[in-house]
């Protein structure tokens, strides 16, 4: 009944037997086990005893080949808790353990404690404890006996088979039940002995052999009978090894036969179910077959546990109902930057369209076109394409976005810029900005964005990396975790790269917030967007960076990234586009001349010398010359009959002029008044908001002699005295020329319209008086 492994050993105990199976042999017995259920990862725990250490490691050597691994092995002498905590932390879930049934209740807590049994683990130790074993040491652990029963469930004892199960005559002629039942008979009240099979088994193994040996020595060696025998008889003894080897029969414990001394014996599976150890399946060295009783095991799990966690890689992909939804809200906006398109085509010959320059609105829309584009792109990820495809998407989608922006803002910027060039031309002179000269400023801005396009490209291309999280447990209770792994595009300096791309945008941004408000006080609508790139500018400037702080850290949760870079996207290109066209279309639709109307162009001249501002002419806009051109026409041909008038006026006066001095006392009493409405002309370039040219004609002439400064003595000449005298003439044009100084000057600018009265002193006439320094629009031509 000795089943140490010790005694295994031929070369120290060549003439060893024994009818029991030793403690190795449930090894084979355990692969057996770990096969049938599909356990290829193992660890063991073990005391530090060395019959548990034999055990253990034959079975290292049983194991070792089968395609199964033993991932972890622990031992202890008095506390197996530190153990225990290191088998969890190797993720080890098939515990082979060898410990008495005192340290296998210090095991059993220490489980508890750690959260090691229920579905997802499986403990195998040895069958052989004592009935209700537990009980007797549950005392001496710190463990409540609930649960140490909750960590005991479900384990499986290996041990021996005491008796074989098998319903067959053995070599005694009576079954394992008649022979169980008639040791129970004549043993009484007494001990009952697990051996006890084996003991009656033996017997027959000793009467086998004697039989066996003896009649080798009758047809051998008729003169050497058994009688014969002593331990110095090395031939007899071979004899009888021979014979012990050669043992094959059926007993009350199963087949007993010999292989090397050891007992090739049965091998039962017992199940720890609500405090009982229930059978459920026994293998057969002898055959080497494992048969498990149906329906008999029970795992806490709806199936068996698995020999590690088993690491299921998801992909977290992008919704296909969000993407649906953001693609369709892209849609929209591509329908709504087509109509816009087909607005700015349907009506690029209209002054309002014409002056807003239709090339550059073209390509604003055709930059908010690709950035809505680049949203497909961002939505397609692992689920949608392979991943040499997404790969080459990454690439993809960051030209056709950052294109889609320096198309749009550049055409814009360049637009504003060439107002800004014009109405900031100090040096007044003629400046004709073409749509080509344009063209080829954005298609430098893009030169640039190739450029650093290409370069990134070439030098560290953007590629697929995947990153991985950490571990969730299934939302479908199955015995699995899941590590979620989500796809980016990334390369080796990717901060670098972005830093290159965001300050090269930043300063685009800045270009046209500065080129806005210089170009902020032009009144012509059709010209001047300054108020609505303002706009545009600060609402994607403020939803680009809050986008991309959100973005950034919502880089593990696929579908709030992909909505909150797509909103984005859309919102920023929808707004710019909104900002540029929606005004031009509702003008356009309500007062299509309201947004060429000549108005005043005022500016501001930040100098650093405010007495070097000067009255200056600068041409008009190209577009809005013709316009201007034939409304400063029609008021000179107004204003050429208006002269007109005034020299048949003027004419009457110098008639009245002509009658005797006497009636002149009568002129100035009663035409004082009519004199000074007829000369009093209002400026017109004040009534016309300044858009009107100022042509200033400084006389340079003597002052004219006062109201009634003739000399008295003149009066009392004869007064039919003739009118072409000399005398006559000189005070006829003293009168005439403050007349035609006061008449025609203002109509052009010469002195105010407030100076009604002709008796004005000389350091009051145009040549002397202070004109305030204005920037004021010359007329060519007029």
């Amino acid at each position: 009944a000795a089943t140490t492994p010790e005694l295994a050993d031929k070369k120290k105990y060549p003439y060893f037997f024994r009818t029991v199976p030793s403690d190795n042999a449930v090894n084979p017995a355990i692969l057996k086990l770990l096969k049938y259920f599909q356990w290829k990862r193992v660890g063991t725990l073990t005391q530090d005893v060395q019959r548990f250490s034999e055990v253990r490691n034959d079975l290292t050597g049983v194991l070792y080949g089968e395609d199964i691994e033993i991932s972890d092995t622990e031992s202890f002498s008095n506390d197996p808790c530190t153990s225990v905590k290191k088998l969890k932390g190797n993720d080890v879930r098939i515990i082979l353990g060898q410990f008495d049934e005192e340290m296998a209740v210090k095991v059993f807590c220490c489980a508890y404690d750690e959260e090691m049994y229920g579905s997802k683990y499986q403990w195998i130790i040895p069958g052989w404890y004592e009935n209700l074993w537990w009980e007797s040491w549950i005392n001496s652990s710190q463990c409540l006996s609930k649960n140490l029963l909750a960590a005991m469930e479900g384990y499986i004892g290996v041990d021996f088979e005491p008796l074989s199960s098998k319903m067959l005559k053995t070599i005694s002629g009576r079954t394992p039940q008649q022979y169980e039942k008639e040791y129970n008979a004549k043993r009484g009240d007494g001990q009952s002995s697990k051996f006890h099979g084996y003991a009656y088994d033996g017997i027959w193994v000793i009467a086998k052999t004697l039989q066996r040996a003896m009649k080798y020595l009758n047809a051998t060696n008729k003169h050497q009978k058994i009688e014969d025998f002593n331990y110095t008889n090395h031939k007899l003894g071979k004899i009888f090894l021979d014979a012990m080897n050669e043992t094959n029969f059926f007993g009350v414990t199963g087949q007993v036969v010999f292989r090397n001394g050891e007992r090739m014996g049965t091998i039962k599976f017992t199940q720890f179910q609500e405090k009982k150890e229930v059978k459920v399946g026994e293998y057969n060295a002898v055959a080497d077959t494992l048969e498990m009783i149906n329906n008999s095991i029970r795992f806490q799990g709806l199936e068996p546990p698995k020999d590690k966690t088993i690491i299921q890689e998801e992909l977290r992909k992008i919704s296909l109902p969000l993407y649906s939804i953001l693609s369709a809200l892209t849609i929209l906006g591509m329908i709504m930057a087509s109509a816009f398109l087909f607005f700015n085509i349907k009506n690029r010959n209209q002054k309002l369209i014409k002056m807003s320059s239709p090339y550059m609105n073209n390509l604003i829309i055709l930059g908010g076109m690709l950035s809505y584009a680049s949203i497909f792109l961002f939505g397609l990820d692992g689920s949608f394409v392979s991943e040499k495809t997404f790969e080459t998407l990454c690439t993809v989608r960051t030209w056709i976005l950052t294109v889609g922006y320096t198309t749009a803002f550049g055409a814009m910027f360049a637009k504003t810029w060439r107002v800004h060039a014009i109405f900031k031309n100090v040096k007044m002179k003629k400046k004709i900005i073409k749509d080509q000269k344009l063209l080829v400023i954005v298609g430098g801005m893009l030169l640039i964005d190739l450029c650093i396009l290409i370069c990134w490209q070439v030098v560290d291309p953007l590629r697929r990396t995947v990153e991985k999280y950490n571990m969730e447990p299934d939302p479908a209770g199955r015995d699995i975790s899941i590590r979620p792994i989500l796809e980016h595009c990334e390369n080796t300096h990717m901060t670098i790269w972005l830093g290159i791309v965001y300050a090269y945008k930043g300063l685009l941004m800045l270009f046209g917030c500065f080129l806005a408000w210089e170009t902020r006080n032009v009144s012509i609508p059709a010209l001047n967007d300054s108020k609505y790139i303002g706009m545009s500018v600060y609402n994607v400037g403020i939803m680009c960076i809050i986008g991309a702080a959100v973005s950034f850290l919502t880089r593990d949760q696929p579908n709030v990234q992909f909505c909150i870079v797509a909103l984005v996207i859309i919102f920023c290109s929808t707004i710019t586009l909104c900002l540029v066209f929606v005004p031009k279309l509702i003008t356009l639709r309500t007062n299509p001349d309201a947004a060429t109307q000549n108005r005043r162009f005022q500016f501001t001249q930040n100098q650093k010398k405010e007495d070097s501002k000067t009255s200056t002419s600068v041409t008009s806009v190209n577009q809005a010359s013709t316009s201007r051109l034939e409304g400063l026409q029609s008021e000179n041909h107004r204003l050429r009959m208006k002269i007109t008038e005034l020299d048949k006026d003027l004419e009457e006066v110098t008639m009245q002029l002509q009658d005797t001095p006497e009636k002149t006392t009568y002129i100035k009493q009663n035409h004082y008044q009519d004199l000074n409405d007829i000369l009093s002309i209002r400026n017109f370039t004040d009534s016309k908001d300044g858009e009107k040219a100022i042509l200033k004609n400084h006389l340079d002439q003597n002052p004219p002699a006062q109201w009634g400064s003739s000399d008295p003595s003149r009066t009392s000449k004869d007064p039919i005295e003739d009118i072409n005298s000399p005398e006559h003439i000189q005070r006829r044009l003293s009168l005439q020329l403050p007349i035609l100084h006061h008449a025609y000057l203002p109509s052009i600018g010469g002195v105010d319209a407030s100076c009604a009265s002709p008796c004005v002193s000389p350091s009051a006439s145009p040549r002397h008086r202070h004109v305030p320094p204005s920037f004021r629009v010359m007329v060519s031509g007029l």
